[in-house]
């Protein structure tokens, strides 16, 4: 197969799920769809030296969250819009639709590095070791990370309204 094939099918099998980390790294779709695709591109140039080695989900993971954290450094992304708002107003019937919905709101509120670490500890059940080399940093700040963005994610959560106190845990 030749590189464009086996970059396509490499695409194929992993890119929804690189896509689903970016959601969880950033909370909106449209930048997860544009951060997957930068991580993609980032893959496709690097691609012979990567596969020939074996490790390309660490690398397209290490990749997307090296970009993830740098478009978090952009000071155009800074300013929010309120559009993204009014679809949060709305009322919401489903208990499963409105905890998903509290999570998602308390994750944005922890910062990017510590929400990286956690979603590469818990979503991705990477090791402290992965994680830190995802990171690129030492497995001490991995833990430290974790920990300071799991306070931060309970207290949001212990704010959350939408939670019933039978549900939080």
């Amino acid at each position: 197969m030749d590189r464009d094939g086996e970059f396509a099918a490499y695409y194929a099998a992993r890119g929804a799920a690189l896509r689903n980390t970016a959601y969880l790294l950033c909370g909106d779709w449209h930048l997860a769809h544009d951060l997957t695709q930068t991580a993609l591109i980032k893959l496709y140039l690097v691609w012979s030296r990567v596969n020939r080695h074996g490790a390309l989900d660490a690398y397209a993971r290490q990749v997307l969250v090296r970009v993830f954290l740098d478009e978090r450094r952009r000071p155009w992304r800074r300013e929010r819009g309120t559009a993204d708002q009014a679809v949060f107003d709305r009322p919401v019937h489903d208990p499963a639709v409105e905890e998903r919905l509290a999570v998602r709101a308390a994750l944005a509120e922890v910062p990017p590095r510590q929400r990286a670490a956690i979603v590469l500890r818990f979503w991705l059940d990477l090791s402290v070791d992965q994680a830190a080399e995802a990171l690129r940093c030492s497995p001490g700040t991995v833990k430290s990370q974790t920990a300071r963005g799991l306070a931060t994610l309970r207290a949001a959560l212990e704010r959350t309204p939408e939670l019933a106190e039978g549900q939080r845990r």
